[in-house]
């Protein structure tokens, strides 16, 4: 498989018509730097690593002659490295600002997003890019954001009409994860997450945040990752790694500003006080969580005690992916309350809520929608299709007492 194509380009290209600068964060290896050079191809944009030590050290030493010397338009790769930078790029716009001036791309965000905000407020244009998404694995040029509306409904089973379903696909793309030097077959899984982790962690990490035990944070990573689809236990977290709490708070917010975690917060607005208050936690790809929790092959996962949580995880990263290409903050939250009554996801939009259960089966029945009865103690807000994603090759309605739910094929998303 050679460039795949990225829903993210149209956003690129739309913020770098309107900013002067834009910026692409994201994990390591997830493509930012791959999709930059295509959008800019035609125009011959020249581009700078401060992956580059030699790079790192001129920019920091003396930015404004730097800046001088790497005239606009330009890439600036790893820009994280000297976040100082960009008060020096704010003149420099200002001197004769127009569009496309300056591309970034920053690979963790600990003081990326500050300094980028504070110095080019007005500026820059941001987004973030997540490993490759299902549909662009597919080559599948449908774009829009998952929201299921009755309309979006309609739109997908015509668009894929003629898809045949494969419950053995998903369960290998769930395996696989989206990074695209594994998506292309250029490096086994195992080599390349075992290299990921490695430079992540050394570059990332120990040089932008002072870890002292590299070894310790691996295995808070790898805890994190038994939990993916679990609400937040920070003290569960610390006791297995042998840390304490407050460190086990500040590596989690880590791997979350590094783009490898996402937090899913509880809905909280107008229902009773019963509800938690703990987030979820769900790792962004599913293969770079499968290899740390030392998975072996689809089949094994599939079969799993963890499988319930891998597809989970696997749906609410496609769902966020969906969002984030075009732009767009997920308005994404779960539901459950203390008697651990819980519903899987709330998507917000304009208004009105989507209750969604998510289940590995291809076969879900009524007793698969009766949590969603659930959203009656929810006030002051319009309540949308209940939905079941699931492993059905078609979509068909299901009934639990008064609620009706539509479950849905996981290539819906």
């Amino acid at each position: 498989m050679d460039y795949v194509n990225r829903h993210a380009e149209v956003t690129i290209r739309r913020l770098a018509n309107s900013y002067p600068s834009v910026l692409v964060t994201g994990a390591r290896q997830t493509g930012k730097t791959t999709l930059l050079k295509k959008i800019t191809k035609t125009h011959k944009v020249p581009y700078i690593t401060f992956d580059d030590p030699m790079e790192e050290t001129s920019a920091k030493t003396d930015p404004k002659t730097f800046i001088e010397l790497h005239p606009e338009p330009c890439i600036f790769d790893e820009v994280q490295y000297v976040p100082d930078l960009f008060r020096y790029l704010k003149i420099e716009i200002d001197k004769n600002r127009h569009n496309s001036m300056y591309f970034f791309t920053g690979s963790q965000q600990f003081k990326l997003m500050e300094k980028a905000t504070e110095s080019l407020s007005g500026r820059i244009g941001i987004i973030q890019l997540y490993p490759l998404s299902a549909r662009e694995i597919r080559g599948d040029k449908f774009s829009n954001t998952f929201i299921p509306t009755k309309d979006y409904i309609l739109k997908r089973n015509k668009t894929l009409s003629k898809t045949k379903y494969s419950v053995q696909d998903t369960w290998s793309r769930i395996f696989l994860g989206g990074y695209p030097e594994v998506i292309k077959g250029n490096v086994s899984p195992k080599d390349f997450y075992a290299s990921y982790l490695k430079t992540y962690i050394e570059r990332d990490i120990r040089n932008l945040t002072q870890v002292a035990d590299e070894t310790q944070f691996l295995q808070f990573i790898t805890v994190a990752a038994a939990r993916t689809s679990q609400l937040v236990n920070y003290q569960d977290m610390a006791k297995e790694c042998g840390i304490s709490e407050v460190t086990a708070k500040k590596w989690l917010s880590l791997l979350v500003t590094s783009g490898l975690v996402y937090l899913l917060k509880p809905y909280a607005v107008n229902v009773e006080k019963r509800v938690v208050k703990t987030p979820k936690l769900y790792f962004m790809d599913t293969g770079l969580a499968a290899y740390l929790t030392r998975w072996t092959s689809p089949e094994v996962m599939r079969n799993g005690a963890m499988a319930g949580a891998f597809f989970e995880t696997y749906v609410v990263s496609e769902i966020i992916k969906s969002f984030t290409n075009n732009g767009e903050d997920a308005p994404l939250y779960f539901y459950r309350d203390k008697d651990k009554v819980e519903i899987d996801l709330l998507i917000e939009e304009n208004n009105t809520l989507y209750p969604i259960e998510i289940k590995k089966t291809a076969s879900p029945n009524a007793e698969d929608a009766k949590n969603l009865y659930i959203t009656n103690r929810l006030k002051n807000i319009q309540i949308g299709q209940n939905i079941i994603i699931c492993n059905s090759d078609k979509v068909f309605s299901i009934q639990k007492g008064e609620v009706m739910a539509l479950a849905i094929p996981v290539e819906f998303l």
